[in-house]
Order: structure tokens, then sequence, then C-alpha cells
């Protein structure tokens, strides 16, 4: 019996997982799609850049209404979804294991399955479940994004027609290796990354709990419901923390996964294969031909799009999840 409930709780943290993921990766993918256009382009993005690292010519993208307009007039509006299939196809795997491992952490962690049981865990254990199961959740579904970088930085003419075709050839020339390029950096981010998102996101909630606590009218009953938009609130500032913090390390990772693609010049220089030997390497060679603002490229679509895709994550989980256990029940 005891079996049967904890298999039930997976299957409603794996599906409300899958989700909210899916949904929070549709509606944040225009975002997104800038982003990895400037983590992945060598030539400087702001004028300061360009005037104390002259290593690489002018830049095709310089800000965000500019890549908008550019992406919008040579691309039509699919080119703002663009490699949106394989990033679904990452996200749903990817949020399904990280809610349910994450969900199986806590349980340990507290010694109850109930959620709201969860939410009393101390932030220490809140954030080193949230980078364990970041980190399970990375290694279950990173082919999927690299493919979706892949596609997402291709521009036109396309490289690759589709995710297939992408498959196919990376397989063939750089073997099964090739499907986890990048992987490194990626688990040294998802770490503090993960870690910072679930921690803070805890955090955040039981302080929203408290102060629902201390408004309610009857303080020895008070009310500790969080409402949908303070959840709103949680996830926008879990989402928002966790993304400033690790974004050079994404930029590294976005590096790695398009090494040797052939895009078409007009989108800048191209990154040689094996241009970087190892992630501290890389994040040496970007901080000395493109200074700290290579580092950052990206961060302002990237914080702009990491707010609302956590928002929109976790609140979607929760409710979610409610309704599929009260109809599993």
């Amino acid at each position: 019996m005891e079996e049967t409930g904890q298999l039930k709780r997976a299957f409603i943290d794996a599906t409300a997982g899958a989700i909210s993921g899916g949904i929070s990766r549709t509606v944040t993918s225009p975002l997104d799609v800038l982003k990895i256009r400037f983590q992945v382009q060598l030539e400087p993005t702001t004028q300061w850049a360009l005037l104390t690292r002259p290593v690489y010519g002018n830049s095709k993208y310089k800000g965000m209404l500019q890549a908008s307009k550019d992406i919008l007039r040579e691309e039509g509006l699919p080119g703002f979804w663009r490699g949106n299939v394989p990033a679904l196809l990452m996200v749903m795997p990817y949020t399904a294991i990280q809610f349910a491992v994450l969900h199986k952490l806590k349980t340990f962690a507290s010694g109850s399955s109930k959620s709201e049981d969860h939410v009393n865990l101390s932030p220490y254990l809140s954030y080193l479940s949230g980078a364990l199961a970041g980190c399970a959740a990375t290694v279950g579904s990173y082919p999927f994004d690299l493919l979706r970088t892949i596609l997402a930085s291709q521009g036109e003419p396309k490289v690759y027609p589709n995710m297939r075709a992408a498959c196919v050839d990376i397989f063939r020339t750089r073997g099964i290796r090739g499907l986890y390029s990048g992987l490194t950096p990626t688990l040294v981010e998802i770490v503090p990354y993960a870690g910072l998102q679930f921690g803070t996101y805890d955090t955040f909630k039981r302080w929203m709990m408290a102060w629902n606590h201390l408004r309610s009218s009857n303080a020895i009953h008070g009310d500790e419901h969080v409402s949908s938009f303070q959840l709103f609130i949680c996830g926008l500032a879990a989402g928002t923390c966790a993304k400033a913090v690790c974004h050079p390390l994404d930029v590294v990772k976005k590096r790695f996964q398009i090494e040797g693609l052939q895009r078409h010049p007009r989108y800048g220089a191209r990154l040689q294969p094996r241009a970087y030997k190892n992630m501290y390497d890389g994040l040496k060679r970007i901080l000395i031909e493109e200074g700290w603002a290579g580092l950052y490229k990206g961060i302002a679509p990237s914080v702009i799009k990491a707010a609302p895709a956590g928002a929109v994550t976790f609140v979607a989980y929760e409710y979610t999840s409610d309704w599929l256990e009260s109809k599993l029940t």
C-alpha cells in the first residue's frame, strides 16, 4: 500500500513538472532565442566593449529591440520559436525528473511525504535538495538542450532543417560525446542555479506564509494560505536570483554547444571546434578576449525570461499537482 502511494506521488510530481515546464518554456521561448543569439555571438554587444576589446568585428545583435526586429524581419514570427520542439523535449522530462526527485529528497530529509512539511525544511536542506534534483534532471535531458541551442542559434539559411538532421550530423561527426558537449559547465552551473532557485523559492514561500499569518485577524489560527499571486512573486524572485548569479556559466555552456556550427557569416565569427579546452579555459578566454561584458552577454533577456519562467513553472506546478492529487484520491 505504501509502495502504491509512493508511485502515485512520483506520477503526480513528474506529470505536474512536465506540464509546468512545457507551459513555461513555450511562453518564454522568444526571450530564450534572444538570449542564445547574444550568448553565442563572439562580437561585442556594447560600444564600450567594442572600444576596449577590439578582437572581433561589429556585432549583428546589439540590443534586445534591434535583435527582435532583425529576427522578425529575416526569419518571421516562427524565428522566435526556433528550437522550441527540442526545447520542449528537454524541458518536459527535465522538470518531470526534477520535481519527482526533489519531492523524494525532501520526503527523505523531512521524514514526511506531505508538501506542507517540506516548506519548513531548513534553507540548507532546501538548497541541497534542489541542487541534487537539478543534477539528475540535467543528465537525463541534456542532448535535447544541446539540440535546442544549435537550432535556436543557427539563423538563416538553416544549417540543419530539423532536429533529426542535427542529431544525426552531431552523432556522425562527434559521436555520442558530441551530444553531451558542454555537460561539465552545465552541471557546475546547475548546482548553484537549481539550489538557489528551489531554496530561494521555499524561503520566500515561508516568508509569505508568515506574512499571511501576521496579517490574519485571528493570531491563534492565522490563515497561512499562499495565493496564486504570491506564488507567482516567489517564483519570480527565485528565477531572477538564480539566473543573475549563474549566467557566466550558461554563456560558456552555450559556446561549447555551438562549436563548429557553420552559420552564415552575417551572424558573426564562427567558433572553431575545440576552441576551449575546458570550462575554466572557456571562462578565461572569454574574459581576456571579450571582457567582463562577454561573460554577461544575453543577461537582459536571460533575467527577463528567468523571472516569468520561474514564476509560471512554480505556479503551474502547484496548481497541476493539487488538481492531479484531487483526481487521484
